[in-house]
């Protein structure tokens, strides 16, 4: 599961990844400072695993992860090769997600590639050159298509429709993700594709310390241009979160918010969206020995939350033995909710609920 950092060059994206991962990547004042994608492996935040840490006393707590990608800043002419082009492209395409970072706040020491803030136009130039190289990849492909579609293939004839309504709306400026096709259509014919722009992305406005809590004029116009698209918007204090990161104390780290009216830093919420985007959830193992959350799909049954600690474990699923979080928590122990008859035997059609607390039966 990977979310890669995207935007201009200069705009805070290694400064973000710094926020996120503790990794350290350089950040500095001057465009490519990011040649090779940085990678950090982030914890989702979660108060439900503290508590059942808290209730289980485990020898040791797994939290649930992301692996964050920092790639290399884009400019315009990147779909042709321009500044480190292709080598983003490559890098982007890898990803599950993307995280936009677009710079929402004025700062004359703080250079701007294209000489002035303006968060629209900068989305529109990251937009387009992912767009373009898109619409390569869709032409490529049309054109295989289009030689079977001559047979008479009925197959090709309706694949080739659905490529011809992607390249009709790259070329009018038109992501993949805000076009309508039928959902069937869209994984058999979309989803191989790996197109950039049908990603979901999470657009990160990069505001000051001041409007950290309810963005500022650039970021509202953010979020008017994206209405329309299948996307998120959050508002960061990336340079007020960097310097929180390097506080040595939770205490201090604590006032630092309160003084500027967060509950939690910036960089939490953001990992949460990241997860909500990619529709994933998480589901708990508890025990002595450990516990763990584990990252499924929303909508997954328990014979595949299984096969996300091993495949063995899908294969010869027998049932799952279930505890809501709420019970175990109102219970205070396996033992006591079981006494209280409220831990369930689940089969194989049970759709995992978030939070679930689970042990799996399993026979090969």
């Amino acid at each position: 599961m990977k979310a890669g950092i995207v935007g201009l060059p200069n705009v805070g994206k290694s400064t973000l990844f710094n926020c996120l991962s503790n990794a350290k990547a350089q950040s500095a004042n001057f465009p490519f400072c990011t040649i090779e994608p940085n990678i950090g492996v982030v914890n989702v935040p979660d108060p439900r695993l503290e508590k059942l840490e808290e209730l289980v006393d485990p020898e040791k707590v797994i939290p649930a992860t992301v692996e964050i990608v920092d790639i290399a800043g884009l400019v315009k002419g990147a779909s042709k090769g321009e500044g480190l082009g292709n080598q983003f492209l490559g890098n982007i395409r890898e990803t599950d997600a993307i995280l936009h970072v677009l710079r929402c706040f004025d700062n004359d020491n703080i250079v701007h590639v294209d000489g002035s803030v303006d968060p629209i136009r900068d989305k529109e130039t990251i937009d387009m050159e992912l767009q373009l190289r898109d619409l390569e990849s869709v032409e490529k492909k049309l054109d295989k298509v289009k030689r079977a579609a001559k047979t008479g293939n009925k197959e090709a004839q309706k694949e080739a429709d659905v490529l011809h309504q992607l390249k009709d709306a790259l070329e009018a400026g038109t992501s993949v993700r805000a076009v309508d096709i039928a959902e069937d259509d869209h994984w058999e014919y979309v989803k191989p594709l790996q197109l950039i722009t049908d990603k979901p992305v999470l657009y990160v406005c990069n505001v000051d310390e001041g409007a950290a809590v309810e963005g500022n004029a650039y970021a509202e116009k953010v979020k008017a241009a994206v209405a329309n698209e299948q996307a998120e918007v959050i508002f960061l204090a990336v340079g007020t979160e960097a310097d929180i990161t390097e506080l040595e104390t939770y205490e201090e780290r604590q006032m630092f918010l309160e003084d500027l009216g967060l509950s939690e830093p910036g960089s939490a919420k953001l990992i949460r969206g990241a997860y909500k985007l990619l529709n994933l959830e998480t589901y708990f193992t508890a025990g002595q020995k450990e516990v763990r959350a584990w990252t499924i799909p929303i909508g997954a049954t328990a014979p595949q939350a299984a096969g996300v600690i091993h495949t063995d474990f899908e294969k010869g699923f027998i049932r799952a033995e279930v505890i809501s979080y709420a019970d175990y928590v109102d219970y205070g122990s396996e033992s006591k909710v079981k006494e209280a008859g409220k831990m369930r035997v689940e089969g194989k059609e049970y759709i995992v609920k978030d939070g679930d607390v689970m042990h799996f039966r399993f026979n090969v």
